[in-house]
């Protein structure tokens, strides 16, 4: 339902240009919004206004009309004024409310309608049906992106502000939630759009994010459909992406669905297959919390493809320095990184035990 505050802002501006007064009413004869007050219009002659068949009545000054959706009377609008400008003026004001009724109203059904429709709560005939009505294109390329904020209400709310700038419904996009973390953007694409496009505009709301909202955020895509009903598995890819992207990438902001490479297998073993690789690697001795060094060393040393001379230089340390921390990771893993093998087995076994630490504050 179209609110009093936007009424309220509608009537005043015709108010400020006309100069002709006007009020709005409900059905129970309550005042929603005024530029007036008036004791010659009471609730009783507004309720027999609403039962007559006709769409508008003169009272002394007052121009009574009928403001409809679809045939049912919603509001009673009251034009204070004698002669044709205060009727033009209130005919004016009628057309306006009922313009604004219908665009609020495809606006909660469209919300409605992509909510349904990423969760999987419509039958595919459904889809199309509610599409058609709602002026939806069903036969185009789009891509969902989630945005998962700090759950800040006020930062969430200026995300929601921010996007609905960036993104246009005029041009196919749309904004919505289905839960209090994440803020989702239905991406309308072009047909030459492809995933490198999908990261600019992804990197874009990072950035915008983080300068004129002052947040930071993390955006996960899912990968891109072709067809209206297959926008909820571009959803649920986008969902494991930005999972995935926190469990194993969380030093990147931006996660795609189509990128996550080992992470994505990873992330759907089972529970019980990775408690029986961790222990077959490391026994007892599993290294649930490594220190900050040993990370940045054990990073820098697999980004530089085991070469230890450029990873002691990148560090600026000595390549004993290097060596010796490398020896002392053996020592207490019995793995040894500067081996292919090892340091394949190590970097697995490194992510699935952050797979399981995920699982475990999932419980709590």
């Amino acid at each position: 339902m179209i609110s009093s505050q936007v009424i309220r802002s509608s009537i005043e501006e015709l108010r400020a240009i006309s100069k002709v007064d006007l009020s709005v009413w409900d059905l129970e004869g309550k005042v929603v919004a005024a530029t007036f007050e008036s004791d010659e219009i009471t609730p009783a002659l507004i309720a027999g206004f609403v039962d007559s068949p006709a769409d508008s009545q003169v009272i002394g000054a007052h121009h009574l009309m009928k403001v409809l959706d679809e045939e049912e009377v919603l509001y009673i609008l009251d034009a204070r004024g004698s002669g044709e400008d205060a009727y033009m003026i209130g005919k004016i004001a009628v057309s306006q409310l009922q313009h604004l009724i219908v665009a609020y109203k495809e606006r909660y059904d469209r919300n409605n309608f992509f909510q349904n429709l990423l969760l999987d709560n419509m039958l595919l005939v459904d889809i199309y049906n509610r599409a058609k009505k709602l002026h939806i294109e069903a036969a185009v390329q789009r891509a969902v992106f989630l945005i998962e904020t700090d759950k800040d209400r006020e930062k969430d709310s200026a995300t929601m502000e921010l996007l609905n700038g960036m993104f246009s419904s005029q041009v196919g996009d749309y904004i919505t939630a289905v839960d209090e973390s994440n803020v989702i953007l239905i991406k309308e694409l072009e047909p030459e759009d492809d995933y490198i496009r999908l990261e600019q505009i992804a990197n874009t709301i990072v950035d915008m994010m983080n300068m004129e909202a002052m947040t930071n955020v993390r955006v996960a895509y899912g990968t891109i459909v072709g067809e209206l009903k297959e926008v909820s598995k571009s959803y649920k890819e986008a969902k494991m992406a930005l999972d995935v992207g926190k469990i194993f990438y969380a030093e990147k902001k931006v996660s795609a669905y189509n990128t996550l490479g080992i992470g994505r297998l990873i992330y759907q073993l089972p529970i019980n297959l990775c408690r029986i690789f961790i222990d077959e690697i490391f026994g007892s001795n599993v290294p649930n919390e490594l220190e900050d060094e040993t990370l940045t060393t054990i990073n820098k040393f697999f980004e530089n493809n085991l070469n230890v001379s450029e990873t002691s230089r990148q560090l600026f340390v000595h390549r004993n320095t290097l060596v010796y921390r490398i020896e002392k990771l053996e020592a207490s893993t019995g793995l040894d990184i500067r081996t292919f093998e090892d340091a394949l087995t190590f970097k697995i076994a490194l992510m699935v035990v952050n797979y399981m630490k995920y699982l475990d504050s999932l419980e709590y």
